[in-house]
C-alpha cells in the first residue's frame, strides 16, 4: 500500500508501571500498534492481565524479569508460591497468548507488515545463560538453536516488512557503556547484545525481507556508572535497521502534582522509519513533553 503512514508505540520496561489509564493514553496518541519489549514486573500476571485485556493491537515479549522466580536458582530459592501448584510465567503467557511473539510472529496485514519476536526472557550478553529453562520451556540449548527458532518464525510471516521485538537489543550496537547495550557495570564496557538476535537480523535480510526497526528495552536509560550523561537511545546499522532501546525507567512518574507517562513513538512511511520519540503524556494525556530520537534524512529535508 503507497504511503501508508503507521504510528507505533514501544513500550520499554514497565516494571509494574502500567494502568488501565495508559490504555486511554495510546489511543489519544493515534497508535496503530503497541509494542512492549517485556519486564512487566517480577512474574506480574496482574500487569500483564491489564495488558492482555487491551483492546489496541499488540505484540509482546517477555522480559528476564518476567521469569524472576524461574530461570535461575537464585530465583527459585525466593519464590514466593508453591510452584507445584502455580506457575506464573505459564500464567503470563497464556494470558497473552498469540500476542506473545517471543519465537514467534504476529501478522498486521492491515499495516502491510509482521512482528517478529527474538529469545524471549533475554538477560543478555555474549553467554547462554538460564540452561536449564530454555531447555524446559523451548528445547533451546545454544545460540545457533536459538537463531532457528527465531528464523522458523520469520519464515512463516505472510508479508515481507519485519519490525523484531527483544527484550535485549541484538549484538552489534556498540561497546561503549552509553551504548544502547553497552555494559555500564564492573568491568566498566562491552557490548551486551544477543548475538542470536543479531544473527537472525542479517539472515531475515538474506531472506529478502526488509527489516526497517528492531525494538528492546532491559538496558535502562540510566547509567550506573556516571549520572551526567544517559544511554544513547538509537542505532542505526550499516543495513538501515533503527535500533531502539525503549526502555525509559520508570516510565510513570509523579512530578509538580501531576502523573507522567512516556511511550516511544515511531513514525513509519513505506516501511521505513522517518521518525523516532520519546513522549511524556499528563494525567489530561496532553503531551507534555517530546524529545526526538532520530529523523530520517528525507524527514529532515522535509522539515528544513
Amino acid at each position: 500500500m503507497a504511503n501508508q503512514t503507521i504510528k507505533l508505540a514501544a513500550i520499554g520496561d514497565v516494571h509494574d508501571r502500567w494502568e488501565a489509564e495508559d490504555e486511554a493514553a495510546l489511543k489519544s496518541l493515534g497508535v496503530d500498534l503497541a509494542l512492549f519489549v517485556g519486564d512487566f514486573g517480577n512474574e506480574s500476571v496482574n500487569i500483564v492481565k491489564l495488558i492482555a485485556e487491551m483492546q489496541i493491537p499488540k505484540a509482546a515479549i517477555m522480559g528476564n524479569h518476567d521469569a524472576w522466580y524461574t530461570a535461575t536458582d537464585w530465583g527459585i530459592s525466593k519464590c514466593p508460591y508453591d510452584r507445584k501448584k502455580e506457575d506464573w510465567v505459564q500464567q503470563q503467557l497464556d494470558l497473552l497468548g498469540e500476542a506473545h511473539v517471543g519465537y514467534g510472529k504476529l501478522d498486521f496485514l492491515q499495516l502491510n507488515l509482521s512482528v517478529v519476536g527474538s529469545r524471549p526472557f533475554s538477560w543478555g550478553g555474549p553467554g547462554w545463560k538460564n540452561e536449564r529453562f530454555y531447555r524446559e520451556r523451548y528445547g533451546v540449548e545454544s545460540f545457533d538453536q536459538s537463531v532457528d527458532r527465531i528464523l522458523d518464525a520469520v519464515d512463516q510471516t505472510e508479508t515481507d516488512t519485519i519490525l523484531f521485538i527483544g527484550h535485549n537489543g541484538a549484538k552489534g550496537l556498540g561497546d561503549r557503556p552509553e551504548d544502547p547495550c553497552g555494559r555500564d557495570w564492573q568491568p566498566i564496557g562491552g557490548d551486551h547484545g544477543d548475538p542470536d538476535f543479531a544473527e537472525a537480523i542479517v539472515q531475515t535480510r538474506d531472506r529478502g525481507k526488509l527489516v526497517p526497526l528492531a525494538v528492546f528495552g532491559h538496558m535502562h536509560h540510566s547509567l550506573r556508572h556516571t549520572k551526567t550523561e544517559l544511554r544513547r537511545p538509537i542505532h542505526v546499522d550499516a543495513a538501515g535497521t533503527v535500533h531502539l532501546n525503549a526502555a525509559r525507567v520508570p516510565r510513570i512518574i509523579e512530578q509538580d502534582g501531576d502523573r507522567l507517562r512516556n511511550f516511544s513513538i515511531v513514525t513509519l512511511q513505506d516501511s521505513s522509519v522517518i521518525e523516532a520519540s520519546l513522549v511524556w503524556l499528563n494525567q489530561n494525556f496532553e503531551v507534555v513533553q517530546e524529545e526526538i530520537l532520530y529523523r530520517s534524512k528525507d524527514a529532515a529535508k522535509a522539515i528544513a
